[in-house]
């Protein structure tokens, strides 16, 4: 059996996510146990979540992937552009919580740890991440409901 490298990347990707998923609960587990509220920082608690809703993604993404009737490279090429957001988006959580950073990074002023951000650059990104995500799933989803093995309605 053989699988397009689009499905294969968005797979392994689901077990990275999962396994950040996993250490960063382990990483709230801590900071609960030490803490005297009970709490750990806000974003290694978003950090933890968003990894492992991203690993599910992830695995959604590999399914459309593989009844994409687009080119391969192409569904490759849009699989690592929603991924990469997913692993800057995760990424901008851990760090924020290894920082100590503020307990919402898009509250004014807009700080990475204690250092300021520019807003037009967190705006730009954040801008990026919505057409990357939403427009490569879109891609990966236009292609699969073309797949004649998908369309129940006919």
């Amino acid at each position: 059996m053989t699988i397009s490298s689009a499905t294969a990347f968005a797979i392994l990707s689901a077990g990275f996510f999962l396994l950040v998923g996993l250490f960063s609960g382990l990483w709230k587990f801590l900071q609960m146990w030490k803490s005297a509220e009970g709490l750990a920082h806000p974003y290694v608690d978003i950090a933890h979540r968003a990894s492992l809703l991203y690993g599910f993604a992830c695995i959604t993404l590999a399914v459309l992937a593989h009844f994409s009737v687009f080119n391969p490279d192409n569904n490759l090429y849009a699989a690592i552009i929603v991924i990469a957001f997913f692993v800057l988006a995760v990424t901008g959580y851990l760090i924020q919580a290894a920082l100590k950073g503020p307990d919402n990074q898009l509250r004014q002023p807009h700080k990475l740890g204690k250092h300021p951000m520019p807003r037009a650059g967190l705006a730009v990104f954040m801008v990026a991440l919505v057409f990357a995500e939403i427009g490569g799933t879109l891609y990966l989803f236009a292609g699969a409901l073309q797949n004649p093995l998908l369309q129940f309605w006919s």
